[in-house]
């Protein structure tokens, strides 16, 4: 079995180390790990290490650092503009998008949004939620990049992000039903360093759009179109706004080199 992952703010820059606060806490008391058991620390940003544990304390362990290994960010990265969406639907679509490999989470305003985060406490809870969502799931996956969890932005500030990643050598699919393009011929027709492996962190950014349960305004899709996005559809089906993200992931890893592993 996989060791478990911990994540930490620093991978230990000698043969030993320590495992100690809320990571720490949870290894000792929840997993009860003993000695002699191997775990994996990650910085989030790449950086893994194995490690053995030579000592458990009351809340904190004694680490021997086995080996270390850098996991190059996948091209093209993907950012998920995922549109609110009610109850615990959009803790479920940041879940399953992260444990399919999303690089970044954009929570989108839209129009039709059921869900509203309000500014103040209430707004800043839901982010927290989903920002907690995602370090689980990044964990539970061993991941060895986390996903940044942005604040919510409207539509006008969404078509600016498509714009970019267009500028860049990225692009853009808003995923829709009406669409009568599927997303492999998309992704086909975008430029070639969209495709291409690369140890560069964060090169080609795809932002992947997902609109919520009440579905995409026709002048939102106008608005993004206009910012450079192209309308795709990624089936004969039509899926939940909680799940569409993880499905179209799993395609844009197989059209993309993204599921080809790449270590420095």
């Amino acid at each position: 079995m996989t060791p478990p992952l911990y994540l930490v703010d620093e991978l230990p820059a000698g043969g030993s180390g320590e495992l100690a606060g809320p990571e720490g806490r949870h290894a000792v008391t929840v997993r009860r790990t003993r000695v002699g058991e191997r775990l994996l620390l990650g910085d989030g940003r790449g950086g893994l290490a194995t490690a053995e544990v030579t000592g458990v304390g009351r809340d904190a362990l004694r680490l021997s650092i086995v080996d270390r290994r850098r996991v190059a960010a996948p091209c093209p990265t993907v950012t998920l503009a995922q549109a609110l969406v009610k109850g615990e639907r959009g803790e479920l679509a940041v879940e399953l998008a992260t444990e399919a490999g999303v690089d970044a989470v954009l929570p989108w305003r839209a129009a039709r949004c059921v869900a509203r985060w309000d500014d103040g406490p209430r707004g800043d809870k839901a982010l927290a939620r989903w920002r907690s969502t995602v370090l689980a799931a990044a964990k539970q996956s061993r991941r060895a990049w986390l996903p940044e969890v942005s604040e919510q932005v409207g539509t006008q500030a969404l078509a600016a992000r498509c714009a970019a990643a267009g500028a860049a050598g990225g692009g853009a699919l808003v995923l829709h039903e009406a669409a009568t393009v599927p997303i492999a011929a998309a992704v086909r027709e975008l430029a070639a360093p969209l495709t291409a492996p690369t140890t560069a962190p964060r090169a080609a950014e795809l932002v992947l759009v997902v609109g919520p349960e009440g579905g995409i305004t026709d002048e939102e899709l106008e608005q993004l179109c206009a910012a450079g996005a192209r309308a795709v559809r990624l089936g004969p089906q039509v899926l939940r706004a909680s799940t569409a993200a993880a499905v179209a992931l799993g395609a844009l890893g197989v059209l993309t080199e993204r599921w080809n592993a790449y270590t420095e």
